[in-house]
């Protein structure tokens, strides 16, 4: 999701073909380096993560959402306002602590919340043939020109430090059970962004744009699979699914998992190795197959868009209700559009919600209603403050940045 930041710019430009190669060896690189760190540093890792209770996981997410500020939006506000809304979607359906209903409307279809995947959908995909259709037809940069496919090696060795940092920062986050890919695809991509001299060019095509999510969330990928096999603890749904398999085979992940059955730990190790390397030899020659899609005209285009969106979400739970409720994302989101309000923090917000809610829940648990648990540890009181500084920032940044302009 956060590739499409930069990617599809760069693809307007008639670039689309560097982007996808950029794209397959940042992948590459991440889950190449997180594959390498989980040989190396799953023991170390391991311990890392019982350091982090629910008060620093609810931190860690705090410092994501006020980090979003700079994301996809100018106004601090708006961001914010973004941030909120998502948040208040993820608060839809019945609270597993208490049992009651929230914001249901007493809709049997809505106990369960909403989807992520319909939002994303509603919100991204249907919303742009709203859009479309309002410019009716007129509007020709969905369409992507493809020019000659060849490998960026400039591009790729620009971005070569990126790449490394990202795959740092994801496989970090990807280690943090709970936190996911997501998460480290968007750390990584505003790590990069905040280290970057000219930050106004990430939205509008940057290479490094796209590095930088790509290596992060390939290597949040691989540090998910630490605490599973170290702690039997899954860091994702991917490692979820890989979890029951092992239980199914009678293989316990834990930390005895690396002496008792070093066959399948390193069995495992070497066919994420062997996959990357295939991948990556599959991916860059097959790049133009991919980029010829982005050669559809746009009235092709999006109505073949639409009826797989409608394929896929009814697929998903065969409920006509996610239907509608993927129409009245797509109606919310060419609005939020229209006024300029970024999208990606609806999608954030409803993605890690719920994860951040459970965190505070299990806190106040703990301490017993105590709020100042949630800075009791230096983890979570260094949280706090990079979350602060992180919403403070951009505004006298840019206040800065003005001021600085020649006039």
């Amino acid at each position: 999701m956060m590739t499409t930041l930069d990617g599809y710019p760069m693809a307007k430009k008639g670039q689309a073909g560097n982007a996808l190669v950029l794209s397959g060896v940042a992948s590459f690189v991440g889950a190449f380096l997180a594959t390498i760190g989980l040989m190396l540093l799953a023991p170390i890792l391991a311990r890392v993560a019982f350091l982090f209770g629910p008060a620093e996981y609810f931190a860690l997410y705090l410092l994501a959402f006020c980090t979003l500020g700079g994301l996809g939006s100018k106004n601090q506000t708006k961001a914010a306002l973004s941030v909120c809304l998502g948040l208040g979607i993820a608060m839809i359906g019945v609270d597993k602590s208490t049992g009651m209903t929230r914001f249901t409307g007493d809709n049997l279809h809505l106990y369960d919340g909403i989807d992520f995947l319909v939002a994303i959908v509603g919100l991204f995909a249907v919303s742009e043939v709203f859009i479309f259709i309002e410019s009716h037809g007129k509007n020709s940069s969905i369409g992507v020109k493809l020019e000659k496919v060849t490998i960026p090696f400039r591009m790729i060795f620009e971005t070569r430090w990126t790449m490394l940092r990202s795959s740092i920062i994801g496989f970090v986050a990807g280690v943090l059970p709970g936190a996911g890919a997501s998460l480290g695809s968007f750390l990584a991509y505003m790590s990069e962004k905040s280290l970057a001299k000219e930050k106004d060019k990430f939205g509008t095509g940057e290479p490094k744009g796209i590095a930088a999510p790509e290596a992060g969330n390939n290597s949040a990928a691989g540090g998910a699979l630490v605490p599973m096999l170290t702690l039997g603890v899954p860091g994702s749904g991917t490692t979820a699914v890989l979890l029951a398999l092992l239980m199914t085979l009678n293989i316990t992940p834990g930390p005895l998992l690396f002496t008792e059955r070093p066959e399948v730990v390193w069995g495992l190790i070497a066919s994420l190795l062997i996959a990357n390397f295939v991948l990556l030899v599959l991916n860059v020659p097959m790049v133009k197959i991919f980029s010829r899609v982005l050669q559809v005209p746009a009235a092709i285009l999006l109505p073949g868009v639409t009826m797989i969106s409608f394929v896929g979400i009814y697929s998903l739970s065969g409920s006509y209700f996610d239907l509608l409720l993927m129409i009245l994302f797509g109606v919310a989101g060419f609005f939020l559009r229209k006024m300029d309000i970024p999208t990606v923090p609806v999608i954030l917000g409803i993605l890690l919600g719920g994860h951040m809610e459970v965190s505070l829940r299990r806190a106040m648990v703990l301490s017993d209603g105590d709020w100042t648990y949630l800075f009791a540890s230096p983890i979570s009181i260094g949280l706090w403050v990079a979350a602060f500084l992180g919403f403070i920032a951009p505004i006298f940044l840019r206040r800065f940045l003005t001021i600085s302009k020649p006039q």
